[in-house]
């Protein structure tokens, strides 16, 4: 039996090209008990590999290959005097997997010199909990076995060993048959295992699945390295193979020294990682004396009740009050909306425009009375359980909008409230789609840029390109019938979706309860940009239940900040934007005549032309518009000016369905109306309704089917007749 050590995902960025899923899956199909991802000088797909992995039954080790500097990380000058050497590093356990979120991000954040790099004195400080190896022939101890340095080499591997211990320290066996290098130091490792007592690993460096795609790798370094194929001097892997081997194939090629492969096997069972998810990690929000986070919040909101509602308070919203902060205090999340409210309020005392809210959390009334949000969840009937469902807990989720040339200050704000050590943007990643592939691809090999333009333009926008073969016969032709146009696509294909380059999150903000490298590993921005940046993306940030918020800032607030100011000066007369009437007949008279340029959302010619036809006469006129113009919906929209203009008769499928989208004029136009179709007629509960809503929303296959079934349950058991039912899914 045989364990993969050293596998690099497409997050490499620059060389590697399998997908972690892909990776793990061919991992399941070998039989594998265990695979370790190594991205050179990075973590970055450490958690989504852990849970593909944990998924598929397979134990995740988790280590990096790091660039150690061969004097001080300071040491920045000379670059090719100054080249790293090669260190893998893996975690044992917890204690070795923060020493690697530790030792990554000061790679980044001290040591960046064209590479991210250690140095000895922080392997001294932060190797608890880490195993070692020897790594390929970039690696300290193998450089120095080929320069013929046996003095040397001996000092090195004692100091290895003084410092990881010989438990925590391998020699690395890998078989490069065409680099004569590679057998001179596997054979001095085999020699020095003996005299040193340090045992030997037999390692795969892991640049892609198949040994067909070796090719398609080297067309993705040309890209990333902005080189030709035709190129000469340029980094090349082609020659080797670099692909993911089964047991059987590491066994026989390792036969003649059996134990490494017994010791790879060996330290795989010595490694023992357990990440937590799933977990709620919140900042903590300091309240007054006397009161805890809940009694606080609930003060907050009592307050809130008072200003916006007045003093005779309907049993309605006090009734709507109490159950969402019974839910709020018993899903973890109070100090969520504590962190929230302070800095939307800072910001509103400091003249800085917020938007009135946009998405689920308008359904909270605990964001109306806190002034996160400006709209009135009792008023618009909207539903609590699709901002936070008490029986599917996850992070809420509040979009916030700030006038773009302040959005700013929000965030020095919160950065310095919580500890610049405590706040970070987040990365992402762009990944090759299938135009741009078929264009990158084109140029490294060479094709001419006006063929290459006409292949790719016959791929429909946010198509890919298996879609695009079966629906556009132009395309299937010249696949067909063209070589060089079948070489283009073929390549193209197997490079669709691999991560291309990182860059910033456009909104999202991090804040963690300790220093940030507790939980995440950090980088720069990138180059010129001294900004921090965690280095896991948005999915596992939020797998790693921390805070994620998006600060948005958008244009159409800095011209209504603007125009407040200049109101304000010229006239004198001080414009509260909430307090603005919603049925004022000259904005409406605009709307109808389409006048909406910078109007967000509604300057659209498309929008401009339906707004015409529609004539609004209502802000619900509004809403309805802004919530169909988008792609799929967009086909209702002449089915709701024809309800509203009376020259379509409406009927309903079941009379219970008429109250619930009367007056949308026969059309499901909200996720709402979903959700109350399903209570009324399946008898589901505000919170199974959601799960519901969620199936729909996000088109998940097994979830529709399940969701199906109990919906077709629920209605026949109403009353419901089975014909009905199954018309109505």
């Amino acid at each position: 039996m045989f364990i993969h050590l050293h596998v690099h995902s497409h997050y490499s960025l620059l060389d590697g090209l399998p997908k972690i899923p892909e990776l793990v899956k061919k991992a399941k199909e070998f039989g594998m008990p265990a695979v370790a991802l190594t991205d050179h000088g990075s973590m970055y797909g450490a958690i989504e590999f852990y849970q593909q992995c944990v998924k598929n039954e397979i134990k995740p080790i988790i280590g990096v290959e790091s660039y150690l500097a061969p004097k001080s990380r300071f040491d920045k000058q000379g670059r090719f005097d100054n080249e790293p050497f090669h260190l893998v590093l893996i975690a044992k356990n917890k204690t070795g997997y923060q020493n690697l979120l530790k030792l990554t991000t000061l790679a980044h954040l001290e040591g960046f010199y064209y590479k991210p790099r250690i140095d000895w004195e922080l392997l001294e400080k932060y190797h608890e909990g880490l195993i070692a190896s020897s790594a390929c022939l970039n690696g300290e101890i193998p450089k120095s076995i080929v320069a013929g340095d046996e003095k040397k080499t001996r000092e090195l591997i004692n100091k290895y060993l003084k410092t990881f211990g010989s438990g925590n320290f391998y020699f690395e066996l890998q078989h490069r048959p065409n680099i004569p290098e590679q057998a001179k130091v596997n054979d001095k490792l085999i020699e020095y295992s003996r005299e040193f007592k340090v045992k030997l690993i037999a390692t795969n460096d892991v640049h892609y699945l198949n040994p067909d795609d070796a090719e398609a790798q080297d067309i993705l370094l040309c890209i990333q390295t902005k080189k030709k194929q035709i190129d000469t001097g340029r980094m090349n892997m082609m020659g080797e193979d670099f692909s993911f081997a089964s047991p059987e194939k590491m066994a026989n090629i390792f036969s003649y020294i059996p134990e490494a492969i017994e010791n790879t096997v060996k330290l795989a069972e010595t490694c023992n990682l357990e990440i937590e998810l799933g977990k709620i990690l919140l900042p903590r929000f300091e309240v007054p004396e006397n009161e805890t986070p809940a009694s606080y919040l609930t003060k907050l909101c009592q307050k809130g009740l008072l200003e916006r509602y007045g003093e005779n308070i309907a049993e309605e919203i006090k009734k709507r009050l109490d159950y969402e902060l019974g839910v709020i205090e018993k899903t973890g999340f109070v100090s969520y909306f504590l962190i929230v409210q302070d800095f939307v309020n800072w910001a509103k005392n400091n003249h800085i425009v917020v938007g009135p809210g946009r998405g689920s959390a308008a359904g909270s009334i605990v964001s109306y009375l806190l002034n996160i949000t400006d709209i009135d969840p009792i008023k618009f009937e909207f539903i609590f359980e699709r901002f936070l469902n008490p029986e599917r807990i996850s992070m809420p989720d509040i979009d916030l909008d700030f006038a773009d040339t302040r959005r700013n200050e929000v965030i020095n704000y919160v950065t310095q409230k919580y500890g610049e050590d405590q706040v970070s943007q987040i990365i992402t990643f762009g990944t090759m789609a299938a135009r741009a592939a078929v264009r990158d691809v084109g140029r490294v090999l060479n094709l001419s840029y006006s063929y290459c333009d006409r292949v790719a333009k016959m791929i429909p926008m946010f198509s890919s390109l298996n879609e695009s073969l079966e629906k556009i016969p132009e395309l299937k032709e010249i696949y067909e019938s063209d070589p060089q146009a079948k070489n283009l696509i073929n390549f193209a294909r197997k490079l669709e979706g691999v991560a291309r380059h990182a860059s910033t999150h456009a909104c999202g903000i991090l804040i963690t309860p300790d220093p940030l490298v507790n939980y995440v590993p950090l980088q720069h921005a990138g180059a010129g940009d001294q900004s921090i940046v965690s280095q896991y993306s948005l999915h596992p940030i939020e797998d790693l239940g921390l805070l994620k918020i998006d600060f948005l800032g958008l244009k159409n607030l800095t011209i209504i900040e603007t125009a407040l100011e200049i109101v304000e000066k010229t006239t004198g007369q001080k414009i509260i934007i909430n307090k603005i009437p919603l049925n004022d007949e000259k904005t409406f008279k605009l709307l109808q005549k389409g006048q909406t340029i910078g109007v967000f959302q509604l300057e659209s010619s498309g929008m401009r032309r339906y707004l015409i036809q529609l004539e609004p006469t209502s802000i619900e006129d509004i809403i309805v518009m802004i919530s169909l113009y988008r792609p799929g919906p967009m086909e209702l929209i002449p089915d709701y000016i024809s309800g509203k203009k009376g020259t379509r008769q409406i009927t309903y499928l079941h009379p219970d369905l008429k109250a619930i989208v009367e007056k949308t004029y026969g059309i499901a136009v909200y996720q709402e109306q979903v959700m109350e179709m399903a209570r009324k007629l399946a008898g589901f509960t505000y919170a199974e309704a959601d799960v519901l809503r969620k199936a729909v929303g996000k088109k998940i296959k097994e979830l529709l089917e399940k969701q199906e079934e109990k919906m077709i349950a629920g209605m026949i058991k109403n009353g419901v007749r089975e014909s009905k039912a199954l018309s109505a899914i």
